[in-house]
């Protein structure tokens, strides 16, 4: 990690506020006791809540690595997953075969829900013309919007993620804002766009809480629970489901792949393979020599962003001219517009999250509302 991050925190002893933070919140997870009760504990829990339904959970499914390899995990748990994709107009070839494989070797249902395109685009446009790095929210937004949604729809109490501690461990909050922030997302819509949202899936922070401390809908971070170093799970998924790599860490959309190879690092000086590289350090999953090494690499082939570029451009409906002088503008982050940054961020407001824990702990909200409620970040 350096100075990329505005916020880091560097010491005398070479570790930053990453490092430490990073260590600190994976401690438990490194107890193999508590990891296996923990986790059989967490998958009786499941079995119990959709007895006599036909799924009794979800999964989020998106053709790469992480949410492929819970779906290979929770058929090995003896989990009846319902598999839910969103297809927000960018999958690649790639991705969409892997999803097609994966679910029908596992043998698992899917619903898909397609997102209304020209909502969709518009949207894309306005987090694009609002010049913070947080372009990719509307997707992360409607991902836990519809999950959740389907999740009340078919009763199922249990939502089974990918995000883990041993692969994306380290993310600055100035490089990625938290997804749940609907009042920042709508906002810059009304604000670069005349085109208002009726069919995009979301969520109000009243929704937040009504899924989760009325309904009762427990995200489970699945990965942290098993064994996972993403090369040997790669390899499992390879062998076992046909599953194809795609290069990057969520290359598997076209969209994600231009902007953290093209965007990020040319508009606000972000290579987020910073961060990713970081954290298969500190697992011991890749040496530091070797993760400087691939750091050195250029992110993009030069065939491959030539046609990315010019995919981008079509897709959206933006001339050259028109997105160089997007790329012009100087950057803004997601504090220079209207948020819920006091609800979302950890330590903007203690109070609150004294009083949440305090409802967790007589039993009002489930186990783990604040840290899913309130400190969710992609």
């Amino acid at each position: 990690m350096d100075t990329t991050d505005p916020d880091i925190k560097l010491f005398e002893d070479g570790t930053c506020n990453h490092c430490r933070g990073y260590f600190n919140a994976r401690k438990r997870y490194l107890d193999a006791d508590y990891v296996s009760q923990e986790r059989d504990r967490i998958v009786r829990e499941i079995k119990e809540s959709g007895r006599r339904r036909p799924y009794d959970c979800i999964i989020g499914v998106s053709g790469g690595v992480d949410s492929t390899y819970v779906c290979y995990i929770a058929k090995e748990l003896g989990l009846r997953p319902l598999a839910v994709h969103i297809d927000n107009g960018w999958n690649s070839e790639l991705a969409v075969k892997n999803i097609e494989n994966t679910l029908n070797v596992l043998d698992i249902d899917l619903i898909t829900e397609v997102l209304d395109w020209e909502e969709f685009r518009s949207l894309q446009l306005s987090l694009l013309k609002s010049s913070t790095p947080d372009i990719e929210l509307p997707t992360d937004h409607a991902i836990r919007a519809v999950l959740m949604r389907t999740a009340v729809k078919m009763n199922i109490g249990y939502i089974l993620n990918g995000r883990n501690y041993s692969t994306e461990g380290i993310l600055p909050w100035a490089w990625a804002y938290s997804a749940l922030d609907y009042k920042y997302i709508s906002g810059l819509q009304k604000k670069f766009s005349g085109i208002k949202l009726k069919n995009y899936p979301h969520m109000t922070m009243l929704n937040v809480f009504y899924y989760v401390a009325i309904r009762k809908i427990r995200n489970f971070n699945i990965l942290n629970y098993v064994e996972y170093n993403k090369s040997i799970a790669m390899e499992v998924l390879k062998e076992r489901l046909g599953w194809r790599d795609y290069g990057g860490k969520h290359h598997e959309s076209i969209f994600t792949r231009f902007l953290q190879g093209y965007i990020l690092p040319n508009k606000f000086g972000i290579d987020k393979r910073i961060a990713h590289l970081s954290v298969l350090v500190l697992t011991q999953q890749m040496g530091r020599e070797d993760a400087l090494d691939e750091l050195s690499q250029p992110i993009y082939e030069p065939d491959t962003l030539a046609k990315d570029y010019a995919f981008f451009l079509k897709k959206l409906g933006l001339s050259e001219d028109k997105f160089s002088r997007i790329m012009a503008e100087p950057p803004k982050s997601y504090k220079d517009y209207p948020n819920h940054e006091s609800l979302l961020v950890p330590g903007k407001n203690d109070q609150l999250i004294t009083f949440l824990s305090f409802l967790r702990k007589i039993g009002i909200l489930p186990r783990g509302f604040a840290d899913n409620a309130l400190a969710v970040k992609k």
